[in-house]
């Protein structure tokens, strides 16, 4: 039930804590920041399962959790949740930035604070089960368990234009979402077709051989569902409004987490069951790759409202996802995995930062800004160290995560490793206008200003302490996610059949054997443990 318990937890907690609030707000939110921990406290156990020094290790292809019990058994429905190197880390990710959500939120929000919580703790339960479902029904269900809290955060708790920005935001997402479902129905009735039996299992829908042409539109369908969270060009229009208008804590939780299940669900999903149709994509979503980073990255440089430009610094960074997870090679998904963990830490402070400068001058206008390095000191070296993070400063978790994803695409296309190293410059241009525009030169406007408090503090720390990890000690994170490669690893003709799930919530002792496919056929591989084919080196 520890897996569970990733869902259950916030969604008890979010009732708790919108039952409190009428006694005693303050009461409602450390139940949602103790919440937070908790998800951490228990990711942060089954990752030292795997990552910690002397800690066992499941083997590649592997998961380290699973709970699986009959959900909807006459049409083929399980709970079925699992958690492996890639679900641990960003479930470490999802508690960590809950925790920072409720930080920030503490004296923004002021207004209905239980049912605030409420909305954000719901979003992070849903967040989790994307991250643990195996059953492709469960996984839609919790896809769209997402959508409506995070609706009710920004349209009760937004700016000014909040209910254009939630109504596009739901827009996107649930049209999107009902294109997913279709595929996801069309998937299972081809596997009832050869199988003979109803299923949602992604064990299961992975052995089913769907013929080229369905496959494509079947690929389609999931792609408009990632493409549209990740966001890639051009269908990020949502994102800008949504992150402008939303309060602070929605807009970590938009960059730091709900961007990240796009590029989970490529990884997890879409390249592992359709590897031959993702094949023949590739060429086309390694542009549309590369076109974010640059794409975004323009965008950023030009905004005035400083919310705008982090979020298109989004875009410009999830476009690094995307092209890794269309090379496919082991480094590109290495860093993919790297990108996603080190751009919610880094993105969500900066998010964190302006809204606690908007909070304190009520203005998110870089003209208005200038100067504020001498008012706030303190601010302004944070606000620097997650600027340099930005773009992409050695030694910080964001080099590591590029370089591989860089590193990895150059044995697939030069031509687009090329252009995508273009996107770093452009990331130094803008994070460094950033910074000057608003901390650097004269103070035109004579703000007078409280530096940060110790609650601000105390969450910037453990956000930069994270970055830098992630950037001077990357190895037990590049460990961890390599133990999920072989599951989704697809180009090449090295992509791994999902390991067998088991019949309790316990770690699993035997990995599966590897295996290829070749034109869309599957074809089983055994070979001796230890030996280059079992490590999954073939020519």
């Amino acid at each position: 039930m520890i897996l569970f318990g990733f869902v259950l937890i916030p969604l008890a907690a979010g009732l708790a804590a919108w039952f409190v609030s009428r006694r005693n707000e303050t009461f409602a939110r450390w139940i949602s920041l103790a919440a937070g921990g908790a998800l951490f406290g228990i990711a942060l156990r089954l990752w030292l399962q795997t990552a910690a020094p002397g800690a066992g290790s499941v083997g590649p292809g592997s998961w380290i959790a699973v709970f699986d019990r009959p959900w909807i058994p006459q049409f083929g429905i399980r709970l079925h949740l699992a958690a492996d190197g890639l679900s641990v880390l960003l479930l470490m990710l999802t508690g960590l930035l809950c925790m920072v959500s409720v930080a920030v939120s503490w004296t923004e929000v002021r207004e209905r604070v239980g049912f605030f919580h409420f909305n954000l703790l719901w979003t992070l339960a849903g967040v989790a089960g994307v991250f643990l479902s195996l059953d492709l029904f469960l996984f839609y269900f919790f896809w769209e368990l997402m959508l409506v809290p995070m609706y009710f955060l920004i349209v009760l708790w937004g700016h000014e234009n909040r209910r254009y920005a939630a109504v596009k935001f739901f827009l996107f997402t649930q049209v999107s979402g009902l294109l997913m479902l279709l595929a996801i129905l069309g998937l299972a009735w081809i596997h009832r077709s050869a199988a003979g039996f109803l299923s949602f299992d992604l064990a299961d829908l992975a052995r089913t051989e769907a013929p080229a042409p369905a496959a494509r539109w079947l690929l389609a369908g999931f792609l408009a569902a990632f493409c549209v969270k990740l966001p890639a060009v051009p269908f990020h229009t949502w994102l800008a409004d949504a992150h402008t208008e939303a309060p602070t804590a929605g807009s970590v939780v938009l960059a730091g987490l709900l961007l990240k299940t796009g590029g989970y669900g490529l990884l997890r999903f879409a390249l592992p069951l359709f590897p031959a149709a993702a094949s023949e994509m590739a060429p086309f979503a390694m542009t549309a790759g590369v076109v974010g980073i640059l794409y975004g990255a323009v965008l950023a440089f030009a905004q005035t409202d400083l919310k705008r430009l982090v979020a298109y610094t989004s875009v410009s960074h999830m476009g690094f996802v995307l092209l890794a997870a269309f090379s496919g090679t082991r480094p590109a998904l290495q860093g993919a995995v790297m990108q996603m963990l080190c751009h919610g830490v880094s993105t969500g402070a900066l998010f964190a930062l302006v809204g606690a400068l908007q909070e304190r001058t009520h203005t998110r206008d870089a003209r208005r800004m200038g100067g504020l390095w001498s008012v706030m000191p303190v601010f302004g070296g944070f606000a620097l160290l997650f600027s340099l993070a930005s773009l992409g400063l050695p030694g910080l978790g964001n080099f590591v995560a590029e370089f591989l994803v860089l590193l990895g695409t150059w044995s697939t296309s030069p031509a687009h490793a090329a252009f995508a190293a273009f996107g770093l410059v452009a990331a130094a241009v803008y994070a460094l206008w950033f910074f000057q525009v608003t901390f650097h030169g004269p103070s035109r406007h004579g703000w007078k200003l409280p530096d940060l408090s110790g609650r601000e503090i105390l969450t910037a720390v453990g956000l930069a302490a994270t970055i830098v990890w992630l950037g001077v000690h990357p190895r037990p994170v590049l460990r961890t996610a390599e133990s999920a490669l072989p599951a989704i690893e697809w180009r090449g003709a090295v992509p791994s059949r999902l390991p067998a799930p088991a019949e309790s919530d316990r770690k699993a002792e035997t990995p599966v054997q590897p295996s290829m496919t070749l034109s869309g056929r599957s074809a089983e591989l055994s070979a001796p443990e230890g030996s280059d084919l079992a490590k999954g080196a073939l020519p």
